[in-house]
């Protein structure tokens, strides 16, 4: 038997409610704070990621799905959902509208990881991008909004963390630091972080192993290198932040996982969880749109997946509202009964009424059984006498009471 892809999943009936509510919730959220959705392919150039992300970051190294497509060029699985926004926003001129431009997307996201508890191969993104403002009066709008919206779900006990990682002025002498530090360190870095020590020092305060938590927790802090804008800058979103009454906390260890990332970076988790906990993150990206082409742009933007927050609602025993289905459930007595059940059945649908009909010789007990078992409301029977006096039996499939009325009552009484 074939199954699903390692790192893959069926989203069956019984799961969708949690999808539609999250969604539902996503939507609602962007469209309360100003934000249009946009969506963009599945696959992208293989550049693209390589220059935003950056080749030395792990998803380049070992997690992005890449294929030569029929023309000789390099594609890519979309593992990320900012690269692309901010290529179509080049593309399409989206700089000429007024500033800050906002969007948002529900996409797939694609990258080869080790399968675990809400982390899969093929995930599901919820993002949101500010482009073209740098005033850290965004970056709290942005941390409120993620706030808002995983409050919306029911989510609660989060933590909020927080850093400012500099920028390209400022960041070059912290990373000269950072290395002298963990270079003191190399015999005890596992092997990734060695690699990372050459490559991609920023990262080595990301690592989820115990024994490099443990060193990054005594490393030298970004916050200290800050030039003075960045200084600022920081300074006044921590203050906006106080000001819309949002608990953080500062963690100097706090790096996100690519290389655009400048000043702002946070990430929200349970408080009782850890760093493979985070439910959702983001921060700002100042250089990425220069770095893919196009004019000096400041830009900020959060990303969750919606796996982890369903599986956090689920642990807080959070109940996701039901999806809508039919009230009606016709039932028949007979072939002819069946036929004209099929007549009424397609005219209720016309006017709005979900409708489920019983098929097939089942006996009467049974369909009701049936009409029972998937919940509806009400089940119209029909039958030989029926037929004849063009009219119905109405069962209300609560209480168990039924009456006959004409076929013509119906629609309204329905209604």
């Amino acid at each position: 038997m074939y199954q699903a892809p390692r790192g893959t999943q069926d989203i069956l009936p019984q799961e969708q409610a949690w999808w539609r509510y999250t969604e539902q919730k996503a939507v609602e959220i962007s469209q309360l704070y100003g934000y249009s959705r946009i969506d963009t392919p599945i696959f992208e150039n293989t550049g693209l990621f390589v220059r935003s992300i950056g080749d030395a970051t792990d998803i380049v190294d070992k997690e992005i799905y890449t294929f030569d497509d029929k023309g000789g060029g390099s594609l890519t699985l979309r593992p990320e959902g900012t690269a692309p926004v901010c290529r179509a926003y080049l593309e399409h001129g989206l700089s000429n509208q007024p500033k800050p431009v906002k969007l948002y997307y529900l996409a797939s996201i694609f990258r080869y990881d080790r399968p675990q508890a809400g982390r899969y191969r093929q995930h599901h993104q919820f993002g949101y991008e500010a482009i073209g403002d740098d005033n850290p009066i965004l970056d709290a709008e942005v941390i409120e909004m993620a706030w808002h919206f995983f409050l919306s779900l029911g989510l609660n006990k989060l933590s909020l963390q927080l850093n400012s990682i500099g920028c390209k002025k400022c960041r070059p002498e912290y990373l000269i630091t950072l290395r002298k530090y963990f270079s003191k360190q190399a015999s005890s870095l596992c092997s990734d972080c060695k690699t990372r020590l050459k490559k991609n020092s920023l990262r080595l305060l990301d690592c989820k192993k115990l024994r490099c938590q443990q060193l990054a927790s005594l490393a030298p802090r970004s916050i200290d290198f800050l030039c003075p804008e960045c200084k600022k800058h920081f300074n006044q979103l921590k203050n906006y932040l106080e000001q819309l009454k949002l608990p953080f906390t500062a963690n100097h260890c706090l790096v996100r996982g690519l290389d655009y990332y400048t000043r702002t970076v946070f990430e929200v988790g349970p408080q009782d969880g850890n760093a493979q906990d985070t439910i959702g993150g983001g921060g700002r990206y100042d250089d990425l749109i220069l770095e893919l082409g196009g004019k000096p742009t400041p830009a900020v933007g959060f990303a969750t997946g919606l796996e982890r927050i369903i599986l956090n609602l689920k642990k807080q025993k959070a109940a996701a509202p039901p999806l809508p289905k039919p009230k009606v459930f016709i039932a028949h007595v007979g072939n002819t009964a069946q036929d004209e059940g099929a007549k009424l059945a397609s005219k209720l649908r016309r006017i709005g009424i979900g409708v489920l009909q019983a098929s097939g010789p089942k006996s009467l007990k049974a369909q009701l059984r049936q009409a029972n078992s998937l919940g509806v409301r009400y089940t119209v029977i029909i039958g030989e006498q029926e037929l004849k006096t063009a009219s119905v039996i109405l069962r209300d499939m609560i209480s168990a009471r039924q009456k006959i009325i004409s076929i013509h009552q119906l629609e309204d009484k329905l209604k």
